[in-house]
C-alpha cells in the first residue's frame, strides 16, 4: 500500500502532541497519517488538527486484562458480535457518546463522512455488539499491516465496548498483530491492560507492523 502525503517528522510535534494543522481528510492523508504515527483530532469549526503524542497509550493483545465479570458476561453469551456490518451506526453512534470533561464531540460530520469512505475502502473496521438483534455497543478503527489504530467506543448496556474491545484483542490474536494503538492515556483503558510507551518506541513498532500487507476488505468472524 502507498502513503503518498508526506507529513512532517512526528517527533517534531510540540508538548502536547500537536503536529501540523490544515490539510484534507481525503483517504490518501488519512492512511499516510496512520502510516508516520499521526491521527487527527478536531472540533467542530476548528482546522484539521494532526497529533503524535508522546508518551503513546498501546494495547498488546496478549497484555489484556479480562475481569472474572467480563469473562462470565461473554461465557453468557448474553452479546453477540458482528464486524463490519454497520460500520455507519458505530460511528454516528460514537459522536453521540459523551466524554468526561468533553464538551460536544470531535467525531464532526465530516470525520463520519471521511471514515465511512475508509470503511469503504476496506480499511476502516466495526465490531459490534449485538443483545437481542439490537445494537448495543461497539468500536471502529483503522488497520495498517498489523496494527490497528482503535478511534472510539460506545455502548448503550453496560459493558458492551469491553465486550466489543475483547472481540477485537481475539482478532487480533488470531491474526497475529502486534498492537492495538489506543492513542492517548485513559486510567479505563490501563487498567484493561495498554500501557505508555515512548513515541520513538512506538513508530520502532509501527513501522515492523507496517512491513506486512494490509487485511484490506470485509472482515469476517
Amino acid at each position: 500500500m502507498e502513503y503518498s502525503v508526506q507529513f512532517p517528522d512526528p517527533n517534531q510535534a510540540d508538548e502536547n502532541g500537536l503536529l501540523a494543522v490544515g490539510g484534507k481528510l481525503e483517504p490518501e492523508y488519512l492512511i499516510s497519517a496512520y502510516a508516520s504515527g499521526i491521527f487527527p483530532w478536531f472540533g467542530k469549526g476548528d482546522p484539521i488538527l494532526w497529533w503524535s503524542p508522546n508518551p503513546r497509550l498501546v494495547l498488546f493483545p496478549n497484555d489484556f486484562k479480562i475481569s472474572k465479570s467480563l469473562k462470565k458476561l461473554i461465557q453468557n453469551n448474553q452479546f453477540s458480535l458482528k464486524i463490519d456490518s454497520d460500520f455507519k451506526s458505530v460511528i454516528k453512534n460514537c459522536s453521540k457518546s459523551p466524554r468526561p470533561g468533553q464538551d460536544g464531540t470531535w467525531i464532526t460530520k465530516e470525520m463520519i463522512k471521511a471514515y465511512i469512505r475508509l470503511h469503504e475502502l476496506g480499511i476502516a473496521h466495526s465490531f459490534e455488539i449485538y443483545n437481542e438483534n439490537k445494537l448495543a455497543g461497539g468500536l471502529y478503527g483503522i488497520s495498517l499491516g498489523k496494527a490497528f489504530f482503535g478511534e472510539s467506543m460506545f455502548f448503550k448496556l453496560a459493558n458492551a465496548s469491553k465486550v466489543s474491545l475483547f472481540y477485537l484483542v481475539e482478532w487480533c490474536k488470531k491474526h497475529e498483530f502486534h498492537f492495538i494503538d489506543a492513542q492517548q492515556p485513559t486510567d479505563h483503558l490501563k487498567s484493561l491492560g495498554a500501557k505508555e510507551i515512548d513515541r520513538k518506541d512506538f513508530l520502532g513498532k509501527l513501522n515492523k507492523a507496517l512491513e506486512y500487507d494490509t487485511l484490506q476488505g470485509k472482515w469476517d468472524l
